[in-house]
């Protein structure tokens, strides 16, 4: 008689715990980081948010740098040069 081996979509979730620093009290002089995802719109969404970051809270520069495309992580290098240029950085997406 055949054996018919029964596989379980069930994965392995693995936890992580991550301190999260809170938001800075004052923008003024900061750097704030855009990490695109690389969909539609994403672009002109980081130019329109840096501007007003600049003229309403004093943000001194603005990193804007995509991923290689949405469906995969961003590059180890990538996530270092924005964590050594930027107080602060925000992952997006859009469309």
């Amino acid at each position: 008689m055949a054996q018919i081996r029964v596989l379980s979509p069930v994965g392995v979730v693995k936890a992580q715990t991550v301190a999260v620093p809170s938001l800075p009290q004052s923008w003024n002089g900061r750097t704030v980081g855009f990490l695109d995802n690389t969909k539609s719109n994403f672009d002109r969404l980081v130019g329109d948010l840096g501007a007003l970051l600049r003229e309403r809270y004093g943000v001194a520069a603005v990193v804007h740098r995509k991923k290689a495309n949405a469906s995969t992580p961003a590059s180890p290098e990538l996530i270092d040069e924005l964590a050594k240029a930027c107080d602060v950085v925000f992952a997006g997406s859009a469309d």
